[in-house]
């Protein structure tokens, strides 16, 4: 059941940040500050004055080399990989798409989004010219790999436009993710999206997603800088995996609570059945500690010879699953890995259960008087 319930959680994970960064971190809002906080009316009151949030334009990281070193020499962090992020127009022909242009490095995006695996046709080599598209893209502008794609991107009066060649098609599993997303070299979406030599965001991957939030919290403690997590931007999933973490711990407690019974419960018919042979122990000089200890022995042996058949059957169960439930395409339905210190976990705590579970027997067992049991 531990197995299982750690490749469910794995898949869920690895689902959810196979095409997003565990940490993002944010140019910093732009803020109202308003000048003044009234002004004199005729009627000689003050008329409060009216400030409206401003637009939240597309900024870029100040020192964003600087700051990606920094974080890169942080503990725990992988991977820190720049970005610069905006919206643009796909046009072919008389067809446009509104889509979401991101510019990476190659290099180290695909080290955090495993792009090269998600393309269906083409390459990700992304020079200058190259552009990236998603397949339900490409089905709506009628193009494919080799393919010219007009883009133009920018603010207001100030549009920038250049014509691409389709270097790949990815699939990233969603359809409307295929559907806006397109992917340029770094430089080509500074220059489209007006941030020369800027990004919109640095992207970081940590050895342990669990810890995301803490790393994240400790980065923006250094450089002041808005670190979102995906435990932040995805609350109510890791909510529902804490959930789900800590229903199975409650069932693994109850399992070994239910087995502890039943070795007292064995234990305790054994010491009622065998009074007259521990009173005649008794008798020839045994003492009440050899008693005790005889009784622990006995459960203890009897929890892990359990265990270690558990074991075995918990296994094979596990590889017949990997083997009968599979997807439509024949891969299994997630990953499970048969880690050996999940089975020595199992084997050492069913043994101490076996250990406790025999101790009041036991101390019953040892207080028996040897006369009294004799004559029962």
């Amino acid at each position: 059941m531990s197995a299982l319930m750690a490749g469910l959680q794995s898949n869920f994970i690895r689902r959810v940040l196979s095409a997003s960064a565990h940490i993002e971190l944010l140019p910093p809002r732009q803020v109202s500050r308003p000048l003044r906080q009234g002004v004199q009316a005729v009627d000689g009151e003050l008329e409060a004055a009216i400030v409206q949030a401003p637009l939240q334009r597309l900024k870029s990281i100040d020192q964003w080399q600087a700051m990606a070193a920094q974080i890169q020499a942080m503990p725990q962090v992988r991977v820190v990989a720049p970005i610069a992020t905006g919206s643009a127009l796909a046009v072919r022909g008389s067809a446009n798409r509104a889509i979401t242009l991101s510019g990476i490095a190659p290099e180290l995006y695909c080290r955090i989004v495993n792009l090269p695996d998600k393309v269906v046709r083409g390459n990700t080599r992304l020079l200058g010219r190259d552009i990236l598209i998603g397949t339900e893209l490409a089905r709506d502008l009628g193009v494919d790999v080799g393919d010219k794609l007009r883009i133009s991107a920018g603010i207001g009066a100030d549009v920038v436009s250049t014509t691409l060649s389709i270097c790949g098609v990815f699939d990233l599993g969603n359809k409307g993710a295929n559907q806006r997303s397109a992917f340029v070299a770094l430089r080509t979406a500074q220059s489209l999206l007006g941030l020369p030599g800027g990004v919109s965001a640095l992207q970081v991957t940590v050895d342990d997603v669990y810890a995301a939030e803490t790393v994240a919290q400790a980065i923006t403690a250094a450089t002041g800088i808005e670190a979102d997590s995906w435990i932040t931007t995805n609350a109510q999933f890791f909510t529902a995996v804490s959930a789900q973490t800590t229903a199975n711990t409650a069932i693994r407690f109850f399992v070994g609570l239910s087995v502890a019974f039943g070795i007292a419960s064995v234990l305790a018919v054994v010491v009622v059945q065998r009074s007259r042979e521990i009173g005649i122990l008794r008798a020839m000089g045994i003492s009440r500690a050899q008693i005790l200890r005889l009784f622990l022995l006995q459960g203890g042996l009897l929890a892990l010879s359990g265990a270690v058949l558990g074991s075995g059957i918990g296994a094979l169960s596990l590889v017949l699953w990997q083997r009968v439930a599979k997807n439509a395409d024949g891969t299994p339905l997630f990953p499970l890995v048969l880690d050996p210190q999940l089975f020595a976990v199992a084997l050492l705590l069913a043994t101490l259960t076996g250990l406790v579970a025999a101790f009041a027997p036991a101390r019953n067992a040892a207080r028996l008087d040897p006369v009294v049991a004799i004559r029962g």
